[in-house]
């Protein structure tokens, strides 16, 4: 069947769908997939909100007939593919295509693990041990393990830590339940299945790099697709680098005493070993005052005068155990098991104490009980290149938002993906008659003390104006909990009794469950709100974000980085801070329309949009909204659709409102 009549009014989809009608840009997309599949080649593909992009890649992939891996950004996308986009898309072209879901191994129940956890009773807190009771009740009746499966226990919860295996710590076919492991049979079904759905996590640590088994599936793969693609180039960053976390470490101590008390007893300097690392790499932790810390090695050195001292004597101890395993690994297959962890920790430990490279950085992230040795490399495009012409195969990048400025060009230069064909479809939403995006005037300089304040001074209004139905977005957790608190004060004093729900206080789906069923609710959030939600109609009718999203400067990473581009003689600044920020800022605008009869208002508060000539060009990435700076207008507005419809009112409201188209 072709894609024309697959899209076509009178096709497959127009039975399926009642109301269903030809979206151009939806079969204009799939159409490029479709190419790209035949040609095995390379294709960046930048799909406006609405515009179907899901069934205008998985209709050609399914028709294809090879065999398919899709990757997406988020498990919450992955779940949704496998549960109901793909086998909707099956159903209607009526293929008799396979499909498999395929997490990382964290994902899964182990059978070993739960049995030990069991016999420990390590647990003391109450909570544990309920969540215990339920993930054995799960067990007994579970078909794939999937911790998200797994009734009334939380996906964050401590027991899954417990319960769950490791790269390092699983038994592979020593392991007494091998037969019954859901991580082998979720492999299993990915290589026997047509369309495999992972994520980019998953895809760069698991297929890619064949770090755990699965680097089976990328060699027989035709085609993959790279959903929210725009997450690549950070995601690629972590998996090209090295860690080595502090709870690695504690975990590897801990299971060398396990294993020495039953298979080495009668050698006591095993355990003692063992406990001597566990205390060092505590110890190393308290050398941080306080947690949220990111910091290059170079600059730890100088600033902290105790953290070298304490990270040498971790080495020390993670050496000792190591030699000892070493005398005793033949003794049982954990013995040995715990030793090559051991070998390959001190391997790690030991080039990231060499320090930085031309080509890496080298730096902690300090966490509340933790913390987690980084080697970062500063460029993937190399890497990412080298393996894209591995194989032959096609390589779709899909995603709202990564054009800048109508330029592919940033995204192409951070993976080396300059053969790629590149295409832009705009969303079909009529923005300008649905959306208003307003920038105040008279606002402070961004990093002014009252910024926050007066970014909700402005909002408030808009609030009044909306009822509630917002979300509050902040580009730090500071700004986000005193506008928090603001907010709440402001509608004590109005005598509105309206929930208002913070980030943090519950999980993301916990809290947009709560914020879509409550009537005039606002949101409190950071970045983590900026994508992947999904809130239609007018329970969201105004987003606000305070300020224009550049990642912190002080950002290791982004430090180097930034070094590096300037040394080369390129502007770091233009060429590679200004595009994130575009980026960012588009997810963030694009929470506000998901529907054709959608309205709202979207309020940036920063003035260095419309001054700034950086801004500016930002500013042309954003959606074609009716623009202005006149809170009255833009109240107006959004009145005037509330009343009329999203087709009606605005060409008046423009043809009075100079500043409709500029700023």
């Amino acid at each position: 069947m072709s894609l024309d009549a697959v899209f076509a009014d009178d096709g497959p989809f127009a039975d399926a769908f009642p109301g269903y009608k030809l979206r151009t840009q939806q079969l204009e997309m799939a159409q490029a997939v479709e190419t790209a599949i035949k040609n095995q080649g390379q294709l960046i593909a930048e799909a406006g909100t609405g515009t179907g992009k899901t069934f205008a890649y998985l209709v050609p992939a399914l028709l294809s007939g090879g065999k398919v891996i899709v990757s997406t950004g988020t498990k919450t996308l992955q779940d949704q593919l496998f549960a109901r986009d793909i086998p909707t898309v099956r159903k209607v072209l009526q293929v008799p295509v396979t499909i498999a879901l395929l997490k990382g191994r964290s994902n899964y129940v182990c059978h070993y693990h739960l049995a030990r956890t069991e016999q420990e009773g390590r647990f003391m807190r109450k909570e544990d041990i309920a969540d215990l009771v339920k993930v054995q009740r799960y067990i007994k009746t579970a078909i794939s393990g999937d911790k998200a499966a797994c009734p009334g226990v939380a996906e964050n919860a401590p027991i899954w830590g417990h319960v769950t295996s490791t790269r390092d710590n699983c038994l592979g076919q020593e392991c007494p339940s091998h037969k019954d492991c859901f991580v082998l049979k979720a492999r299993k079904d990915a290589q026997e299945a047509d369309v495999v759905v992972v994520n980019h996590h998953l895809f760069f640590a698991d297929v890619w790099l064949k770090d755990e088994g699965a680097g089976e599936l990328l060699p027989a793969c035709n085609t993959v697709i790279f959903d929210e693609a725009h997450q690549l180039p950070e995601v690629a960053s972590l998996f090209f680098g090295e860690t080595l976390t502090s709870g690695q470490l504690v975990d590897l101590a801990r299971d060398s005493r396990a294993e020495a008390l039953v298979a080495a007893k009668d050698f006591i300097l095993l355990p003692a070993a063992a406990e001597a690392l566990e205390k060092a790499v505590k110890d190393l932790r308290l050398v941080f005052k306080s947690d949220a810390t990111r910091a290059p090695l170079h600059q730890l050195q100088q600033q902290n005068p105790e953290f070298m001292p304490a990270l040498e004597f971790v080495a020390e101890k993670l050496s000792i155990l190591c030699d000892l395993l070493g005398k005793q690994s033949e003794r049982a297959e954990g013995l040995e098991n715990c030793q090559i962890r051991a070998l390959e920790s001190v391997a790690t430990l030991k080039r990231w104490m060499g320090g930085d490279d031309e080509e890496s950085v080298h730096w902690v992230d300090v966490l509340q009980h933790g913390l987690i040795l980084h080697a970062t490399p500063l460029n993937i495009a190399q890497l990412f290149q080298k393996q894209l012409k591995s194989h032959p195969r096609a390589w779709v990048f899909a995603s709202a938002t990564l054009a800048v400025n109508g330029h592919f060009n940033h995204f192409k230069h951070e993976l080396g993906i300059w053969d790629a064909v590149e295409a832009t479809w705009e969303s079909p939403f009529d923005y300008k008659q649905q959306a208003v995006l307003y920038v105040p005037q008279d606002m402070p300089e961004a990093n002014a003390p009252d910024f926050t304040k007066q970014v909700m001074e402005k909002a408030w209004p808009l609030l009044l104006t909306t009822q509630g139905h917002a979300f509050l977005l902040f580009t730090s957790l500071r700004a986000m909990r005193e506008a928090h608190e603001i907010v709440q004060e402001k509608l004590k004093a109005a005598g509105l009794d309206w929930p208002v729900f913070l980030q943090g206080q519950g999980s993301r789906t916990e809290l947009l469950d709560k914020f879509r069923l409550a009537p005039n609710a606002i949101l409190v959030a950071s970045q983590t709100f900026w994508e992947g939600i999904d809130v239609k109609g007018e329970q969201l009718s105004l987003v606000v974000i305070d300020k224009l999203p550049f990642s912190p400067p002080d950002d290791p990473v982004l430090s180097a980085r930034i070094e590096q581009i300037n040394k080369s003689g390129r502007s770091a600044f233009m060429d590679y801070q200004v595009p994130h920020a575009a980026i960012t800022l588009k997810q963030g605008a694009g929470r506000l329309i998901r529907d054709e009869t959608d309205i709202g208002i979207l309020m940036i508060a920063d003035k260095r949009l419309v001054e700034k000539q950086y801004g500016k060009m930002i500013w042309k990435s954003l959606p074609p909204m009716f623009r202005s700076r006149e809170l009255a207008t833009v109240q107006r507005f959004f009145e005037v659709k509330r009343q009329n419809g999203s087709q009606e009112g605005a060409v008046e409201l423009c043809s009075s409102e100079k500043s409709a188209s500029g700023a």
